[in-house]
């Protein structure tokens, strides 16, 4: 079985992906941790990340850079939106991404274009998603624990410039598969989301099963 969790950041859906994996026991992947590698590595050679030329040789990373802690600010965050605008980039990463989830016996997959792109045969697909509000304020307060400051109105103009870049580009923009489910999870919690996800995935696999897949 293989479970496209697709959304924009800061919506959870990390969060339920991995859930999503120990419940069903499947292995996971964090699609966007491979932008967020390609942008860092462009960093780390000076390069900018708006060249389609500097993105594309980034792809090359060193398998050790994503246990770089330095993936997970907000810095890279950015960089991760502006390199995956490049389509050589993106075919680059398709192939990974594609292994992962034709694995034998599926996988949980989570990004921007898994339902649509990557893995548009998925059993089950998931959209989360969530206010720019909300997903600013959860993201603060990830940086706040971290003991790093930032405002609000600063994050939530961050997460808008992301949101314009990831639907708007012109090669698998982030957008809602036809056949997936939505979740928002603007007002709920951790557990009620995962729940309401599990939920989700366990209707499709019975749908699945009376049609006969």
């Amino acid at each position: 079985m293989i479970i496209a969790v697709d959304g924009p950041t800061a919506s959870g859906k990390g969060t339920i992906a991995k859930a999503l994996a120990a419940h069903f026991g499947l292995p996971h992947l964090d699609t966007g941790l491979l932008y967020r590698a390609v942008g860092r590595q462009v960093a780390l050679a000076g390069g900018n990340p708006d060249s389609p030329d500097d993105a594309l040789a980034a792809t090359d990373f060193p398998d050790s850079l994503l246990d770089d802690p330095e993936l997970r600010n907000e810095v890279t965050g950015g960089l991760a939106s502006r390199v995956s605008i490049h389509p050589l980039v993106r075919k680059a990463l398709f192939e990974r991404q594609r292994a992962f989830a034709l694995q034998h016996g599926g996988a949980v997959l989570d990004g921007r274009d898994i339902g649509t792109v990557i893995a548009p045969d998925a059993e089950v697909k998931l959209y989360v998603t969530a206010s720019v509000e909300v997903r600013a304020q959860r993201r603060c307060a990830e940086m706040q624990d971290a003991g790093r400051e930032v405002s609000l109105d600063d994050m939530m103009a961050d997460l808008a410039a992301r949101d314009e870049r990831d639907t708007n580009r012109s090669d698998a923009p982030l957008m809602v598969a036809p056949d997936a489910g939505l979740i928002d999870t603007t007002s709920l919690n951790k557990e009620a989301a995962i729940a309401a996800a599990v939920e989700a995935v366990n209707a499709a696999k019975e749908q699945g099963t009376r049609n006969g897949k």
